[in-house]
């Protein structure tokens, strides 16, 4: 049975021929909001190396027109984290297993990795907000690949766990760098090696989400926040983001610097002497 949020959905028109559906991931896009929905509830939309690149697909897909990015899971959970069927002798078809990763050189492990990883990147573009609605559980690389986009709206049932350290492995999709950002290295560094839930009430006041609403109202919110995106302009928006991202990469005066050099910018844009 589809879940409610699909039925009755706000942020996807039923009608839109989708641009990707394929390994468990479909691309629709509506004008400047494109939606990435993970497709197979029957496994709570577990992930595999399949899924990754179809989500690097779908990120390469996206028209210029597009600004703001909805990432969502069918059913009760945004995503479990990896398909268990990873963790067998024989992994995916198709795909080197784990013995087979650590078999080969560095070079070979690193490459594998770093494939993997751009599923998770190209969500933080400054020419794009991505909005993640997040239900149910969030685990391991689902809560990677929440991270992975700018803004976290979740339900109230919301449960985040970071479980690789447990696994004997560590968070590699991507995801300790905005973690550490959003949470600070103390708080994100016990939720990692614990591996406990993270709720909604918690994920909120400790900035890892930015709204938490009752399950029924998910999709109706996130509606609500990318019109609200949609309302600046978009050259405003992308100064600001890129100003924001770099800002733990610069000190204060070059913080000061390159908002001078932005605000130029948009003076000159809007006075009609830009490039």
């Amino acid at each position: 049975m589809a879940s409610p949020e699909h039925d009755t959905d706000p942020v996807i028109d039923p009608v839109l021929e989708p641009v990707l559906d394929k390994d468990g991931v479909r691309l629709t896009v509506d004008d400047a909001i494109a939606t990435v929905t993970l497709t197979n509830p029957a496994k709570r939309n577990a992930q595999s190396p399949a899924l990754w690149r179809a989500l690097t697909e779908a990120g390469r897909l996206l028209p210029g027109s597009v600004r703001v990015v909805v990432l969502r899971g069918e059913g009760k959970s945004f995503s479990a984290g990896l398909d268990r069927q990873a963790f067998t002798p024989e992994g995916f078809d198709g795909e080197p297993s784990f013995i087979d990763l650590a078999r080969g050189s560095d070079a070979e492990l690193d490459a594998t990795i770093a494939e993997y990883q751009e599923a998770f990147t190209w969500w933080r573009r400054s020419d794009l907000v991505s909005i993640a609605a997040v239900q149910g559980h969030a685990i391991g690389a689902g809560f990677q690949l929440a991270l992975a986009c700018d803004l976290r709206v979740v339900a109230d049932d919301v449960r985040f766990a970071m479980r690789e350290t447990s696994l004997g492995l560590v968070p590699d999709l991507t995801g300790t760098h905005p973690l550490v950002g959003l949470v600070g290295y103390a708080r994100a560094l016990e939720i990692c090696v614990t591996g406990r839930f993270v709720a909604a009430e918690e994920s909120v006041q400790t900035g890892l989400a930015n709204l938490a609403v009752p399950a029924d109202q998910l999709d109706g919110a996130v509606r609500d926040l990318a019109s609200a995106i949609l309302a600046a302009p978009r050259d405003a928006v992308i100064e600001t983001k890129a100003l924001l991202q770099g800002v733990q990469g610069r000190s204060l005066e070059e913080q000061r610097a390159a908002e001078r050099a932005a605000q130029a910018r948009r003076l000159r844009d809007l006075a009609g002497l830009g490039d």
